[in-house]
């Protein structure tokens, strides 16, 4: 397929390809002014575009998408056989944030692009909670979870509780929900409160989604790992204005986190190319991407981020085989 060899030597030299060059290395039999007609099929389908006034054709994010697709499809087999990237040193089980930072820094290493790497959601168990009236709808939220941390939180309610009010939230809570996820504590308060008072039903919910907050807020959520490496990208080095909107993307990692929870609700490698995703809006770059997990369950996610003139064959298994390590280490006991 002339499209898929235009995209490889692209990837390869980073010129625009021309007919004879395209000739030459796709093997196929075909004349230099036939290679032409069809690299204008191409264009005018929005697959390629000629940057200048030279011959050559370079691909669009839609001819790299076609591109990575059809090497997806042909490659998902011998992914899950075994690929056969080699890494020199398994990630070791240690503690969850190590894994997650050293996960971060050997996708960087392999890539040389940069390594994105979310933290393991961990359920919200409380063992303890209790509410402590402040002033007029003002209410202090204590969670202690089973090792001992404690989060506050205060939460403005529609109503102005009486302590002793409080005190029949706490002691209902802490005797039929301790133990408990706070997503199934949620989950139960929907259908279990019908014998309390809709107010009281409303003040535990109201701490349960302050209790989910507090903890998430209490975690490093993305680890990123080899964002200078950008810096000696061809494609970005002479374009100043996108690599400092690119550290600015970092810097802030919110819109990272969104792009990598959407990835995780995939299966398998996924790749954003080109600005396709909301979340990194940059045509220039691209994302390749996988969930990882624990015992069975997806937890988190991680990739590459680099130029979308990249080798996407070796980051694809980069990713794949760090997201079975991960997966390894961390469910090991």
């Amino acid at each position: 397929m002339l499209l898929k060899t235009l995209v490889e030597r692209y990837i390869a030299d980073g010129q625009p390809v021309g007919s004879r060059t395209l000739s030459k290395a796709s093997g196929l039999e075909l004349s230099p002014a036939t290679i032409r007609n069809v690299m204008a099929d191409l264009e005018e389908l929005g697959l390629i575009a000629s940057p200048h006034t030279s011959a050559g054709r370079v691909p669009t994010p839609r001819g790299y998408r076609l591109f990575v697709d059809t090497m997806l499809t042909a490659r998902s087999r011998e992914l899950h056989a075994g690929a056969p990237l080699e890494v020199a040193e398994p990630l070791q089980p240690d503690q969850p944030k190590r894994v997650i930072a050293n996960a971060a820094q050997l996708l960087s290493n392999l890539s040389q692009f940069v390594g994105v790497v979310t933290s393991p959601r961990q359920p919200s168990v409380f063992r303890h909670i209790e509410f402590l009236r402040l002033s007029d709808r003002r209410v202090l939220v204590i969670l202690v979870s089973p090792d001992g941390d404690v989060q506050n939180r205060v939460i403005f309610t529609e109503h102005d509780y009486t302590q002793s009010q409080l005190i029949e939230a706490t002691n209902f809570l802490n005797t039929h929900y301790a133990g408990l996820t706070l997503e199934e504590v949620r989950q139960r308060l929907k259908t279990e409160v019908d014998d309390l008072r809709a107010e009281i039903a409303a003040l535990m919910q109201a701490a349960v989604q302050a209790g989910s907050d507090a903890m998430a807020e209490n975690t490093e959520q993305v680890v990123v790992s080899g964002e200078r490496n950008l810096l000696q990208v061809q494609d970005f080095s002479n374009d100043l204005s996108s690599l400092r909107k690119l550290f600015d993307l970092f810097e802030q990692k919110t819109q990272l986190m969104r792009l990598l929870e959407v990835s995780s609700r995939a299966e398998g490698v996924r790749i954003y190319i080109g600005g396709e995703s909301q979340f990194v809006p940059f045509e220039e770059l691209s994302v390749v991407s996988a969930p990882y997990e624990v015992n069975g369950e997806v937890v988190g996610t991680l990739g590459v981020i680099g130029p979308t003139r990249m080798a996407y064959d070796r980051m694809i298994q980069i990713v794949d085989i760090t997201a079975r390590l991960v997966s390894n280490a961390l469910s090991q006991k």
